[in-house]
């Protein structure tokens, strides 16, 4: 049992007990990414050395703070390296906080800011078999769930015999797997994925996807996911920083109307509305400074009203909008 001072609840069919606030190292592990005001929050000091003690010293405030999920992936830089000598310092035994990493991408930004490309996409069989080893030899018993990263219908990875019977040899030997989604197409990505058979079997519990109150439109997929017994995790609940008051790409209207208001401050607002959808068991918070993460906690104590909501509706954009937008962010 985690004990902590936040909600908690079971991801679903996973079985693994987790905080309603994860925490996420997308924005720890490497230099650059495409969070908005990054400079600003991190500076230019971004050596391995300097993002290992931030992301130890978010990790430290996370986990006092309660949160007992963490989120990391291949492709976070060195992310999954980091956690694992948090992990080892500060003496966390297995089953003291739950773990989800993820496969299907490769960090090739070579940590260089200006990189031209950070990311490489992979999801064949061949790429689950060689990350899989490295993931398991840095984080070991700590490995929970193992998702593949961004699964589209485009990639066949949903269609793939090979790598859905490697899937499910994953979860027989105890690790939960699960898949993440992004794209306007989520939706369909999510119903495809909840009709996968392997065997007569499902390899996937959970599912991880990109939720807030601009890109709502996943909305009833989750809740179908939810309702047959999968757990939801909620990525991007700040549109990538768009809906922290960050930069000219930030999000203007519905949202900062509620936020006044309600005396709260925009990301207080977005957080609270992920929360409050009845199929979301965890909500990942990406916070890289203290003030920033209490900020996202304190929606723990924002309940919204029906006014609120319908408010907040009134902002929602067109989701091919949404993702062209988001496309366009730049790697700070």
């Amino acid at each position: 049992m985690i004990e902590t001072g936040l909600p908690t609840t079971t991801l679903g069919r996973s079985g693994l007990e987790v905080t309603r606030m994860g925490f996420g190292l997308a924005a720890l592990g490497r230099p650059a990414y495409i969070t908005l005001g990054r400079d600003a929050d991190l500076g230019a000091r971004r050596d391995r050395e300097t993002m290992q003690q931030r992301c130890h010293h978010m990790l430290d405030a996370a986990y006092s703070a309660g949160i007992r999920y963490v989120d990391t992936a291949r492709s976070y830089g060195r992310a999954e390296e980091f956690l694992a000598s948090w992990l080892r310092a500060r003496r966390i035994a297995p089953g003291g906080l739950t773990v989800g990493s993820k496969w299907g991408y490769r960090y090739t930004g070579a940590w260089n800011m200006h990189a031209e490309v950070h990311e490489s996409k992979d999801l064949s069989e061949a790429m689950f078999r060689d990350q899989l080893p490295w993931t398991k030899a840095l984080l070991g018993p700590h490995l929970d769930l193992y998702q593949v990263h961004s699964a589209t219908l485009e990639s066949g990875v949903l269609d793939d015999p090979a790598v859905l019977h490697a899937l499910a040899e994953l979860g027989e030997s105890g690790v939960a797997v699960g898949l993440t989604v992004s794209g306007p197409r989520q939706a369909e990505i999510v119903g495809h994925a909840l009709e996968v058979d392997v065997d007569g079997v499902n390899p996937f519990s959970t599912v991880q996807a990109t939720w807030n109150v601009l890109e709502s439109s996943v909305g009833p997929a989750l809740e179908e996911a939810h309702r047959r017994g999968w757990g939801v995790i909620v990525k991007e609940a700040l549109a990538n920083g768009r809906l922290t008051g960050h930069g000219e790409h930030r999000a203007t209207g519905a949202v900062d109307e509620v936020a006044s208001r309600r005396g709260a401050a925009v990301d207080e607002v977005a957080i609270a509305a992920a929360l409050g959808q009845p199929w979301a068991d965890v909500v990942l918070s990406g916070a890289v400074t203290p003030s920033q993460l209490e900020s996202n906690l304190a929606a723990f104590e924002l309940p919204l009203t029906d006014k609120d909501r319908d408010e907040l509706v009134s902002g929602t954009e067109d989701p091919s909008t949404y993702w062209s937008r988001r496309s366009a962010l730049p790697w700070q």
